[in-house]
């Protein structure tokens, strides 16, 4: 199976609704559309679940998005070490995921993140074995993928860093270590 080339929405960018009472609303996720998560795999097979995953992650309530976060990591980055194909396009969601004040497991994402950020386990074992690169599915490609689409997005650090919330300004300190940078 072919890697499909990740749309990645850019952080801050979301859709907007005009709510009853006439103001506006942000409406997260609206770029998932434009992934092709069918044509992506993640551990259990094909990538179509993640959708509603991150929809529930999003508007769930804190054990709902508890529920679907872990089931979400265990698709894209089992074990806390192994991403799968889907794991790139899905990350510019989670990044989404982390700056929403509504959504009620924001450390656990950046946490998730941080995790993607220090994969390194395909990538070691073709070094080992470099006729692992010459497969038809690459999964040192997909890791760096993964990588490259988590630091893509690291500005969103500074804001992050700023929140009232320990939890939350804790996993920011600890991904930004791990990106090699400094929060403000």
């Amino acid at each position: 199976m072919q890697s499909v080339p990740p749309e990645q929405p850019r952080t801050g960018q979301r859709g907007q609704q005009k709510a009853s009472t006439g103001t506006v609303t942000t409406t997260p996720l609206t770029a998932m559309d434009r992934v092709s998560w069918s044509e992506m795999r993640d551990s259990t097979g094909s990538a179509t679940a993640i959708p509603l995953l991150l929809g529930d992650v999003a508007r769930g309530d804190a054990e709902t998005a508890t529920a679907a976060l872990k089931d979400l990591r265990e698709r894209i980055c089992q074990y806390g070490f192994v991403v799968e194909q889907a794991t790139a396009a899905t990350v510019p969601f989670l990044w989404e995921l982390a700056q929403l004040p509504q959504v009620t497991c924001r450390a656990q994402i950046l946490r998730l993140l941080k995790n993607i950020a220090d994969t390194r386990q395909w990538e070691s074992i073709a070094g080992a074995y470099p006729k692992l690169l010459n497969h038809r599915e690459n999964p040192a490609a997909w890791e760096r993928a993964a990588r490259e689409a988590v630091h893509a997005q690291q500005d969103a650090l500074d804001v992050l860093a700023s929140e009232d919330d320990t939890e939350i300004a804790h996993a920011t300190t600890e991904l930004a270590r791990t990106l090699g940078r400094q929060t403000c």
